[in-house]
Protein backbone atom coordinates (compact mmCIF):
# COMPACT_ATOMS: atom_id res chain seq x y z
CA UNK A 1 0.00 0.00 0.00
CA UNK A 2 1.55 3.43 -0.60
CA UNK A 3 1.20 6.16 1.55
CA UNK A 4 -1.28 7.96 -0.53
CA UNK A 5 -3.32 4.95 -0.24
CA UNK A 6 -2.81 4.57 3.57
CA UNK A 7 -3.65 8.28 3.99
CA UNK A 8 -7.08 7.62 1.74
CA UNK A 9 -7.51 4.51 4.13
CA UNK A 10 -7.53 6.56 7.15
CA UNK A 11 -9.69 9.00 6.53
CA UNK A 12 -12.18 6.72 5.23
CA UNK A 13 -12.49 5.63 8.81
CA UNK A 14 -14.17 9.02 9.65
CA UNK A 15 -18.09 8.63 9.29
CA UNK A 16 -19.98 10.27 6.48
CA UNK A 17 -17.00 11.32 4.55
CA UNK A 18 -17.21 11.52 0.79
CA UNK A 19 -14.61 9.95 -1.10
CA UNK A 20 -13.84 12.90 -3.44
CA UNK A 21 -13.39 15.30 -0.56
CA UNK A 22 -11.16 12.32 0.94
CA UNK A 23 -8.69 12.08 -2.05
CA UNK A 24 -8.87 15.99 -2.59
CA UNK A 25 -7.50 16.53 0.70
CA UNK A 26 -4.48 13.93 0.82
CA UNK A 27 -3.34 15.45 -2.31
CA UNK A 28 -3.78 18.89 -0.86
CA UNK A 29 -1.82 17.79 2.42
CA UNK A 30 0.89 15.99 0.15
CA UNK A 31 1.51 19.36 -1.87
CA UNK A 32 1.99 21.57 1.16
CA UNK A 33 4.70 18.97 2.17
CA UNK A 34 6.12 19.34 -0.67
CA UNK A 35 5.98 23.26 -0.60
CA UNK A 36 7.20 23.23 2.74
CA UNK A 37 10.22 20.68 1.08
CA UNK A 38 10.60 23.40 -1.40
CA UNK A 39 11.35 26.47 0.77
CA UNK A 40 8.21 27.75 -0.60
CA UNK A 41 7.46 29.16 3.11
CA UNK A 42 9.95 31.25 3.34
CA UNK A 43 8.38 33.46 0.90
CA UNK A 44 4.61 32.63 0.82
CA UNK A 45 1.96 32.16 3.38
CA UNK A 46 -0.76 29.90 3.12
CA UNK A 47 -4.63 31.16 3.64
CA UNK A 48 -7.95 30.58 2.69
CA UNK A 49 -10.42 27.56 3.35
CA UNK A 50 -8.31 25.29 2.75
CA UNK A 51 -5.57 26.69 5.35
CA UNK A 52 -8.85 26.19 7.87
CA UNK A 53 -9.41 22.86 7.49
CA UNK A 54 -5.64 21.81 7.39
CA UNK A 55 -3.77 23.77 9.74
CA UNK A 56 -6.91 24.76 12.28
CA UNK A 57 -9.35 21.55 12.01
CA UNK A 58 -12.33 23.18 10.73
CA UNK A 59 -15.27 20.84 10.16
CA UNK A 60 -15.51 21.84 6.32
CA UNK A 61 -13.81 20.35 3.25
CA UNK A 62 -12.62 22.64 0.84
CA UNK A 63 -11.16 22.66 -2.87
CA UNK A 64 -8.70 25.25 -3.62
CA UNK A 65 -5.25 25.89 -2.37
CA UNK A 66 -4.52 29.88 -1.65
CA UNK A 67 -1.21 31.36 -1.17
CA UNK A 68 0.05 34.89 -0.46
CA UNK A 69 3.67 35.77 -1.18
CA UNK A 70 4.87 37.65 1.66
CA UNK A 71 6.21 40.62 -0.25
CA UNK A 72 4.78 41.60 -3.54
CA UNK A 73 7.38 40.15 -6.59
CA UNK A 74 5.53 40.46 -9.92
CA UNK A 75 8.77 38.28 -11.48
CA UNK A 76 7.99 35.09 -8.59
CA UNK A 77 8.33 31.90 -10.55
CA UNK A 78 5.73 29.16 -8.45
CA UNK A 79 7.53 26.70 -11.46
CA UNK A 80 10.63 26.52 -8.85
CA UNK A 81 9.30 24.77 -6.21
CA UNK A 82 7.22 22.23 -8.95
CA UNK A 83 10.27 19.57 -8.21
CA UNK A 84 9.91 19.42 -4.34
CA UNK A 85 5.86 18.99 -5.14
CA UNK A 86 6.47 16.21 -7.33
CA UNK A 87 9.23 14.48 -5.62
CA UNK A 88 6.63 14.90 -2.43
CA UNK A 89 3.98 13.21 -4.43
CA UNK A 90 6.35 10.64 -5.75
CA UNK A 91 7.29 9.34 -2.26
CA UNK A 92 3.79 9.19 -1.39
CA UNK A 93 3.31 7.04 -4.29
CA UNK A 94 2.10 9.39 -7.14
CA UNK A 95 3.15 10.37 -10.27
CA UNK A 96 1.77 14.43 -10.82
CA UNK A 97 2.35 16.97 -13.60
CA UNK A 98 1.43 20.19 -12.48
CA UNK A 99 0.15 23.00 -15.09
CA UNK A 100 -0.31 26.69 -15.18
CA UNK A 101 -4.21 27.44 -15.72
CA UNK A 102 -4.96 30.02 -18.07
CA UNK A 103 -7.51 31.97 -16.64
CA UNK A 104 -9.40 33.29 -19.54
CA UNK A 105 -13.53 34.50 -18.41
CA UNK A 106 -13.24 33.55 -14.76
CA UNK A 107 -16.45 32.03 -13.10
CA UNK A 108 -18.69 34.43 -11.03
CA UNK A 109 -17.84 32.57 -8.08
CA UNK A 110 -13.81 33.51 -8.89
CA UNK A 111 -14.53 36.51 -10.27
CA UNK A 112 -13.99 38.97 -7.76
CA UNK A 113 -10.74 37.17 -6.23
CA UNK A 114 -9.29 35.58 -9.72
CA UNK A 115 -6.74 38.55 -9.64
CA UNK A 116 -4.35 39.97 -12.64
CA UNK A 117 -1.52 39.73 -9.94
CA UNK A 118 -2.15 35.98 -9.58
CA UNK A 119 -0.86 32.83 -10.70
CA UNK A 120 -3.08 29.92 -11.20
CA UNK A 121 -1.64 25.99 -11.52
CA UNK A 122 -3.68 23.04 -11.36
CA UNK A 123 -1.79 19.33 -9.87
CA UNK A 124 -2.89 16.46 -11.65
CA UNK A 125 -2.84 12.76 -11.41
CA UNK A 126 -0.33 11.50 -14.70
CA UNK A 127 -3.25 8.77 -14.79
CA UNK A 128 -6.82 10.18 -12.96
CA UNK A 129 -7.47 13.57 -14.64
CA UNK A 130 -10.36 13.58 -12.79
CA UNK A 131 -8.01 14.13 -9.76
CA UNK A 132 -6.70 17.61 -9.66
CA UNK A 133 -5.86 20.47 -6.76
CA UNK A 134 -6.05 24.03 -7.95
CA UNK A 135 -3.67 26.49 -6.66
CA UNK A 136 -3.96 30.25 -6.80
CA UNK A 137 -0.47 32.31 -5.39
CA UNK A 138 -0.53 35.95 -5.02
CA UNK A 139 2.43 38.16 -6.11
CA UNK A 140 0.84 41.35 -5.37
CA UNK A 141 -1.01 41.26 -2.04
CA UNK A 142 -2.37 43.42 -0.04
CA UNK A 143 -0.82 44.87 3.05
CA UNK A 144 -0.94 45.06 6.55
CA UNK A 145 -1.50 41.26 7.79
CA UNK A 146 0.98 39.03 10.29
CA UNK A 147 1.51 35.28 9.64
CA UNK A 148 2.56 32.58 11.92
CA UNK A 149 4.24 29.03 11.19
CA UNK A 150 2.11 25.74 12.25
CA UNK A 151 3.20 22.02 12.51
CA UNK A 152 1.42 19.33 10.22
CA UNK A 153 2.16 15.75 11.17
CA UNK A 154 0.89 14.63 7.52
CA UNK A 155 1.95 13.28 5.42
CA UNK A 156 5.18 13.91 7.65
CA UNK A 157 6.17 16.50 10.47
CA UNK A 158 6.96 20.56 8.60
CA UNK A 159 6.58 23.56 9.27
CA UNK A 160 3.96 25.76 7.01
CA UNK A 161 3.43 29.74 6.89
CA UNK A 162 0.16 30.97 7.38
CA UNK A 163 -1.56 34.14 7.98
CA UNK A 164 -2.52 34.60 11.51
CA UNK A 165 -6.28 33.73 12.29
CA UNK A 166 -7.55 37.53 12.04
CA UNK A 167 -5.96 38.26 9.05
CA UNK A 168 -7.78 34.79 7.50
CA UNK A 169 -10.79 36.19 9.12
CA UNK A 170 -10.27 39.70 7.74
CA UNK A 171 -9.67 37.62 3.82
CA UNK A 172 -12.95 35.40 4.27
CA UNK A 173 -14.79 39.03 5.63
CA UNK A 174 -14.06 40.39 2.36
CA UNK A 175 -15.03 37.19 0.69
CA UNK A 176 -18.62 36.95 1.80
CA UNK A 177 -19.61 40.87 1.35
CA UNK A 178 -17.56 41.78 -2.19
CA UNK A 179 -17.03 38.03 -4.04
CA UNK A 180 -18.81 38.47 -7.31
CA UNK A 181 -21.85 36.24 -7.70
CA UNK A 182 -24.84 35.59 -9.88
CA UNK A 183 -27.36 32.98 -9.52
CA UNK A 184 -25.04 30.54 -7.08
CA UNK A 185 -24.26 31.96 -3.77
CA UNK A 186 -20.89 30.65 -2.68
CA UNK A 187 -21.96 29.19 0.74
CA UNK A 188 -19.01 28.07 1.61
CA UNK A 189 -17.48 31.25 2.77
CA UNK A 190 -20.43 31.68 4.93
CA UNK A 191 -20.04 28.47 6.59
CA UNK A 192 -16.38 30.06 7.22
CA UNK A 193 -17.26 33.18 8.80
CA UNK A 194 -19.68 31.67 11.02
CA UNK A 195 -16.88 29.11 12.15
CA UNK A 196 -14.12 32.36 12.96
CA UNK A 197 -17.43 33.99 14.94
CA UNK A 198 -17.86 30.72 17.19
CA UNK A 199 -13.92 30.53 17.46
CA UNK A 200 -14.13 34.07 18.52
CA UNK A 201 -11.87 34.95 16.11
CA UNK A 202 -11.07 39.13 16.37
CA UNK A 203 -11.59 40.52 13.04
CA UNK A 204 -7.90 42.69 11.49
CA UNK A 205 -10.06 46.09 10.28
CA UNK A 206 -6.95 47.25 8.48
CA UNK A 207 -6.21 44.09 6.78
CA UNK A 208 -10.01 44.51 5.91
CA UNK A 209 -9.45 47.41 4.59
CA UNK A 210 -7.03 46.68 2.07
CA UNK A 211 -8.21 43.80 0.88
CA UNK A 212 -11.68 45.81 -0.02
CA UNK A 213 -9.52 48.23 -1.57
CA UNK A 214 -8.83 45.76 -4.13
CA UNK A 215 -12.11 43.71 -4.23
CA UNK A 216 -14.69 46.55 -3.83
CA UNK A 217 -13.07 49.87 -3.80
CA UNK A 218 -16.35 52.11 -3.50
CA UNK A 219 -17.05 49.94 -0.17
CA UNK A 220 -15.97 51.73 3.74
CA UNK A 221 -15.86 49.21 6.01
CA UNK A 222 -13.14 51.30 8.32
CA UNK A 223 -15.20 51.45 11.08
CA UNK A 224 -17.07 48.51 12.72
CA UNK A 225 -20.42 49.76 12.68
CA UNK A 226 -19.75 49.94 8.78
CA UNK A 227 -18.82 46.67 8.70
CA UNK A 228 -22.08 45.37 9.79
CA UNK A 229 -24.19 47.33 7.68
CA UNK A 230 -22.10 45.91 4.68
CA UNK A 231 -23.30 42.43 6.65
CA UNK A 232 -26.52 43.84 6.32
CA UNK A 233 -27.01 44.64 2.79
CA UNK A 234 -25.31 41.47 1.60
CA UNK A 235 -27.28 39.14 4.11
CA UNK A 236 -30.70 41.08 2.22
CA UNK A 237 -29.38 40.02 -1.17
CA UNK A 238 -28.88 36.33 -0.17
CA UNK A 239 -31.28 33.32 -0.69
CA UNK A 240 -29.94 31.32 2.28
CA UNK A 241 -31.26 27.93 0.67
CA UNK A 242 -28.98 28.06 -2.20
CA UNK A 243 -26.14 29.12 0.01
CA UNK A 244 -26.72 25.79 2.16
CA UNK A 245 -26.89 23.53 -1.26
CA UNK A 246 -23.76 25.32 -2.29
CA UNK A 247 -21.73 24.04 1.06
CA UNK A 248 -23.70 20.60 1.92
CA UNK A 249 -21.07 18.72 -0.15
CA UNK A 250 -18.47 19.77 2.00
CA UNK A 251 -19.73 19.62 5.50
CA UNK A 252 -19.32 16.94 7.91
CA UNK A 253 -22.51 17.57 9.55
CA UNK A 254 -25.51 18.76 7.72
CA UNK A 255 -27.60 19.54 10.77
CA UNK A 256 -25.37 22.59 11.11
CA UNK A 257 -26.45 24.30 8.77
CA UNK A 258 -30.25 23.87 9.75
CA UNK A 259 -30.23 26.46 11.76
CA UNK A 260 -29.25 28.79 8.44
CA UNK A 261 -31.46 32.26 7.33
CA UNK A 262 -30.93 35.86 7.21
CA UNK A 263 -31.57 36.34 10.71
CA UNK A 264 -29.01 33.88 12.06
CA UNK A 265 -26.47 35.55 10.48
CA UNK A 266 -27.31 39.13 11.03
CA UNK A 267 -27.35 38.20 15.05
CA UNK A 268 -24.03 36.18 14.25
CA UNK A 269 -22.27 39.33 12.42
CA UNK A 270 -23.24 41.23 15.37
CA UNK A 271 -21.05 38.89 17.99
CA UNK A 272 -17.81 40.08 15.85
CA UNK A 273 -15.23 41.04 17.95
CA UNK A 274 -12.73 43.49 15.87
CA UNK A 275 -8.79 43.85 16.34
Amino acid sequence: MTLFDKMVYDMKQQPDVMEDNIQHEVMQKIALAGLARGGFFEKAAFYGGTCLRLLHNMRRFSEDMDFSLLEPDLNFRFEDYFPAVVEEFKLAGKDVEIKMKHKGQPSAIESAFLKESSDVFDIGFTTEKRLKVKIEVDIDPPPKFSTEMKTVASPRTFWARSYTLPDLFAGKVSAALFRKWKRRIKGRDWYDVAWYITKHVPLDLAHLVERAKESAPEADVSTPEKVIAAFDARIDAIDFENARADVEPYVMDRTELDIWSAEFFRQMVRMIKFA
